[in-house]
């Protein structure tokens, strides 16, 4: 499974993350509104924010995500933490800018990121800050119902407290 394909509707295109879309990327992630509710309240700082962007290169799943007509960056997710013993795979770290919120574009990422993986696995988890009711919501939306808790310790950070979502593939499918 390519954890990093790219992956296009009729709203957005995800692409591989690259290292020389830090600016652009930053741009969009330095402003302080967007992580208000996230475990990480300080990654609009450029330092920051450039430990949470080299743990998305590292990843090899990360994306940005652009706006199909304009190509302009919204923000960026990634696929994770694939277990083909458990037949399961993460989706997180997601972030988009403020002008995106309330216009279906969280969804129609999670529809496309959803219809891709579930082709090869049966399970997908969502890890979601405690406090991002935002994203508790919007998750729940998709079908996604909690499971637990766990405290995830993100590149080069500290431990936070994190809600354990779970989505799988029949679920998805019956759900469409």
């Amino acid at each position: 499974m390519n954890i990093q394909p790219t992956l296009e509707n009729d709203k957005v295109v995800l692409c591989p993350l690259l290292e020389q879309d830090f600016e652009a990327l930053y741009e969009v992630a330095s402003d302080p509104k967007i992580w208000e509710q996230h475990p990480n309240k300080d990654r609009w700082k450029r330092d920051v924010f450039r430990t949470f962007f080299e743990g998305a290169i590292k990843s090899e799943g990360a994306f940005k995500i652009m706006e199909k007509m304009s190509g302009k960056i919204l923000g960026s997710t990634r696929f994770y933490d694939h277990s083909e013993e458990e037949n399961r795979i993460l989706i997180g770290y997601t972030f988009y800018a403020t002008q995106c919120w309330g216009k279906g574009i969280n969804s129609a990422v999670k529809t496309m990121m959803l219809d891709y993986v579930f082709q090869f696995v049966s399970t997908v988890h969502f890890h979601i800050g405690a406090e991002n009711i935002r994203s508790q919501i919007a998750i729940g939306r998709l079908g996604a119902a909690k499971i637990g808790e766990q405290e995830v310790t993100y590149f080069g950070e500290t431990p936070k407290l994190n809600y354990v979502y779970e989505l799988n593939k029949r679920e998805w499918f019956s759900n469409k």
